[in-house]
């Protein structure tokens, strides 16, 4: 019997413009009716199965609350407790957990391994992060701009800090929503240029913190050693010194500027109090926003295009 192949979430990259709006579009729909207290349970008889390979709070909460909150029932899977951990190949697992359920979701390393699970994927395959990506999570960013702000299309984000997975996404973004990103990183933490190369045109590289939030509508940063490089960490923090956004960087931007932070965040390091528990924050809205726009990505691979 033939199988359909699925559409995956792999990479912000795998969906279009059209395909994203809809996404922000059902992510209101859905975010509004939970907040009214309407049931909505599309996912009636479905299961998720989270595969973490790095550990989480935001993601696991988020898509295992959402997986629920549509009324199915997601299933929580580390490596230790999978067959992964003595060797199996992930062709192999992915060729037994996607007859058994009917979406993925993976948290691991390499981007490599996420595509080799999704190509022997009979159901879609969600990336929750790799090293190289972290969709989900500026699928809620960008969502957040357009709930406070409207249209991220023609706008500016300044991203300060290291050149990492979720600086690579926002490349991305950029390129298919029509906006531009500044790029503040301390020498040596640049993004991977073969990463960056295809999106050139739709980000510029600043070695100054303060130009690269100069002007903009959005002043977004992470923490300065992520997960993985824990024994970079004094290296890091001297190299990073002058990139904690604070008071005088976030009067660089535009007054109505908004600023967010995937979490968690380390106060004090690469971002100031003040800011982070200021009025030009949403990163709590950030948060909730994981959920919400999870649920539409969960119902779109599902479900199919779903129009109110």
């Amino acid at each position: 019997m033939t199988v359909a192949t699925p559409k995956h979430f792999l990479q912000v990259s795998d969906f279009t413009r059209d395909e994203l709006d809809h996404l922000f579009a059902r992510t209101r729909w859905i975010k509004d009716r939970f907040k009214r207290y309407e049931l909505y349970q599309p996912l009636r008889d479905r299961t998720l199965a989270m595969v973490f390979e790095k550990a989480s709070t935001r993601t696991r909460v988020s898509f295992e609350a959402g997986m629920n909150q549509l009324g199915g029932i997601a299933i929580n899977l580390n490596r230790g407790d999978t067959q992964l951990s003595r060797g199996e190949p992930i062709e192999d697992v992915a060729r037994v957990i996607s007859r058994m359920v009917d979406v993925v979701m993976i948290r691991t390393f390499g981007q490599d391994l996420i595509e080799r699970f999704a190509a022997h994927s009979r159901v879609p395959v969600i990336n929750g992060l790799t090293n190289e990506y972290h969709p989900c999570q500026i699928l809620a960013d960008v969502y957040t701009y357009v709930e406070h702000r409207g249209s991220i299309a023609g706008r500016t984000v300044a991203w300060v800090g290291d050149g990492n997975n979720v600086c690579n996404t926002w490349l991305q973004a950029a390129a298919i929503l029509g906006f531009t990103v500044h790029v503040a990183t301390p020498s040596g933490y640049a993004v991977d240029a073969a990463i960056a190369g295809p999106y050139r045109d739709h980000f510029r590289a600043f070695a100054d913190p303060m130009e690269a939030c100069r002007g903009a509508d959005l002043v977004t940063t992470d923490v300065w050693t992520s997960m993985g490089f824990e024994a970079e960490n004094d290296a890091r923090r001297r190299a990073f010194a002058d990139w904690m956004v604070d008071a005088d960087m976030m009067r660089q931007a535009k007054p109505d500027a908004l600023f967010m932070h995937c979490l968690p965040a380390h106060r004090g390091e690469e971002v100031a109090a003040d800011v982070i528990d200021g009025p030009q924050s949403v990163v709590w809205d950030e948060a909730e926003n994981r959920l919400h726009a999870q649920k539409a990505l969960l119902e779109y691979l599902v479900c199919g295009r779903v129009d109110p």
